[in-house]
């Protein structure tokens, strides 16, 4: 994985304005049941070069069909028919998404090659656990779960294109406008099946800097204003989320969220599979999308431990896909980029040593925030810390189980414990928005299951006897602690809740009790 690393050393703005424009020029097809891949191929090489294609299956077999050239794109669709409105009457946005049907079907005796169908989810935990008890040890079962549920190559350009199907319904209103993925599509730890957060953008400032200078005269757009900017907001997101409810070519179960704190329209995208969230352009959000692809890409191991500590939080319902109480996936993340951190020597820098490193161009203050870091991973010095995940693993539940959370706070701009500025039980600081406690939501329950589950997952991880496991054909290593503890031997967890307050353990009992298989499948199953 290191020499993947060295290859991804374009810097996080470059991928995506790359991935952008490789997606305006790729198409998505729905394909006959009897695929011949090399007649479809074929065929659409007739209107231009193919860059990359695969097919994956939702609801049918889909062909993503990259070309080289976007022009390729309008010969294609102008060969491409209206659905004949027989008891339907069609909606006529002609999008990029296809329906091909062959024209003769097939007679039984042509030879059927299946196609390859990339995968667009992970396995099951339980498949999972039975994988892991094959590796040889702990660092090679996080590398394991890493390859299972990371993001493919696939899997990404499948996102950008949904992105960019969407663009072009606000292109319709804003002919400038973008439509980027930010958070977990592309901040390197997303998995296969999180949603695809995408926001709109109207604003390619620079570009436009430069022009303004030249002539004699001020000169301005005469627009429309109004009182605040979240107005602006509500009612452009209102008039896209109607047009994707009304005219959207499978955009189903529209919600559009305009009183939330960031409003925002929910769709499901049938063709692509995806939820999707748009929101209106949030330059913090990409911020911290770029500082987590910084993290990830500086060291293997930083994804590695990430992943297998949300699978195991999943597990053991620490965390959970609705919002509620629960630590979320973003501040669990930036506990576990705390903690490497500390370790000495640091594995990852903090984000003050990050902004000592910006130059010039990485100068970025947003609504009053100094938001630069260095955006050149070259200028960022490997860490000399050789530490073995194995280790890294059971430190972090050491770490956390006896971490002292009633005084501290935790401060990746630093790098070090703080003491909290106000009482919530979790306080992480917002690492650009800095009056922010990015885990306010987190009560005193959860956070102390989060520490009784830590540590029981410490103390496994001392005691256990791999070969003994092993010999007993039971889950060892990350796969013992990915099956839920209150099953097995619920006595033994009592034995390490000492110093843990009364009128939460109670509580917390509850809430293992309702680990039980069943809520253990909704849990994962996302």
């Amino acid at each position: 994985t290191d020499a993947e690393v060295d290859s991804r050393k374009k810097t996080f703005t470059e991928v995506q304005a790359e991935r952008s424009e490789q997606a305006e020029r790729t198409v998505l097809i729905k394909c006959p049941p009897k695929l011949n891949e090399k007649k479809l191929l074929q065929y659409l090489s007739s209107h231009g070069n193919i860059n990359s294609h695969f097919f994956f299956e939702n609801r049918g077999i889909h062909a993503l069909i990259e070309f080289s050239e976007k022009d390729s794109i309008a010969s294609l669709q102008d060969a491409i028919g209206i659905p004949s409105a027989a008891e339907h009457h069609v909606v006529p946005f002609k999008s990029r998404l296809f329906t091909f049907t062959l024209k003769t079907p097939v007679s039984q005796a042509a030879e059927e090659t299946p196609v390859h169908l990339s995968p667009q989810s992970h396995i099951p935990v339980k498949d999972l656990i039975q994988k892991l008890c094959q590796a040889d040890d702990i660092s090679s079962q996080m590398y394991i779960l890493l390859n299972e549920y990371q993001l493919t190559e696939e899997n990404i350009k499948l996102r950008f294109l949904a992105c960019s199907l969407v663009r072009d319904f606000a292109r319709a209103y804003f002919p400038d406008s973008t439509v980027k993925p930010f958070g977990s599509s592309v901040n390197t730890f997303g998995k296969l099946g999180c949603d695809v957060d995408m926001f709109l953008d109207f604003h390619d400032i620079r570009k436009h800097a430069t022009k303004m200078k030249k002539g004699p005269f001020e000169m301005e757009y005469q627009m429309k204003r109004l009182p605040s900017e979240r107005l602006a907001t509500q009612k452009i997101l209102s008039v896209i989320g109607d047009c994707l409810d009304n005219f959207g070519p499978g955009c189903v179960s529209v919600q559009k969220i305009l009183n939330a704190r960031c409003p925002l329209v929910k769709f499901s995208h049938q063709p692509t599979g995806f939820q999707c969230d748009l929101s209106v352009s949030n330059s913090i959000a990409i911020k911290s999308s770029e500082l987590l692809y910084i993290y990830g890409c500086l060291d293997s191991r930083v994804r590695a431990l990430v992943f297998s500590v949300r699978c195991w939080a999943r597990v053991h319902g620490l965390t959970n896909s609705v919002p509620g109480t629960w630590i979320t996936n973003f501040s669990l993340t930036m506990m576990i980029m705390f903690f490497l951190q500390k370790r000495s020597p640091p594995i990852i820098p903090t984000l003050d040593q990050l902004k000592e490193l910006a130059d010039e161009k990485d100068k970025h203050v947003i609504g009053g925030y100094d938001c630069s870091f260095v955006s050149d991973l070259g200028k960022i010095k490997p860490t000399k810390n050789t530490e073995t995940l194995d280790v890294l693993l059971g430190d972090f539940f050491e770490y956390f189980g006896n971490f002292d959370f009633r005084k501290n706070s935790i401060n990746l701009r630093k790098g070090k414990e703080v003491n909290k500025p106000e009482s919530s039980p979790l306080y992480i600081w917002n690492p650009f928005e800095q009056d922010l406690n990015i885990s306010k939501n987190v009560n005193q329950p959860q956070l102390e299951k989060f520490v009784a589950v830590a540590r029981e997952s410490a103390w496994i991880l001392q005691k256990e006897d791999k070969t003994q496991r092993m010999i007993n054909k039971e889950p060892w290593g990350l796969a013992a602690l990915l099956i839920p503890f209150g099953k097995s031997n619920p006595s033994k967890m009592k034995n390490r809740m000492k110093g843990i307050g009364s009128e939460t353990i109670r509580s917390l009992l509850d809430s293992l009790k309702l680990n039980n298989p069943n809520s253990l499948q909704k849990a994962v199953g996302k």
